[in-house]
């Protein structure tokens, strides 16, 4: 399972798609209607989202979140740790700003890719 979020005409949402593989076409017709109610966690206001996106850099595990929003960070402070094969990864600010989002929590699995954190 992949836990995607897809915007459709501004409004986001929070959907989970299983790959079935290639010879099972007639199987995946159903699955392509069924995301039609609005997503859990809600989308950020218009302009609540910071503009400096901080995604994951593998698939693991969140084990901490280390800050909060409106917090104030420095380039290379601790955002985020990821757990990944029995280690733990420090996903850290690449800039000055503040946290304007946390778009995870302690104990979610996460992709590749997956947006952690946004900054102003």
């Amino acid at each position: 399972m992949k836990n995607l979020r897809i915007t459709v005409n501004g409004t986001a949402y929070d959907v989970q798609v299983e790959e079935l593989g290639s010879s099972s076409a007639s199987a995946a017709a159903p699955v392509a209607a069924a995301p039609a109610a609005p997503a859990a966690k809600p989308a950020a206001p218009a302009g609540a989202q910071g503009s400096v996106v901080i995604k994951a850099p593998m698939p693991g595990t969140v084990v901490n979140v280390v800050v909060s929003a409106g917090q104030s960070v420095k380039s290379g402070d601790d955002l985020v740790f990821i757990e990944a094969m029995k280690m733990e990864t420090p996903v850290k600010a690449p800039q000055d700003g503040t946290v304007a989002t946390i778009e995870v929590s302690k104990g979610e699995s996460v992709d590749s890719g997956k947006v952690l954190v946004t900054l102003n």
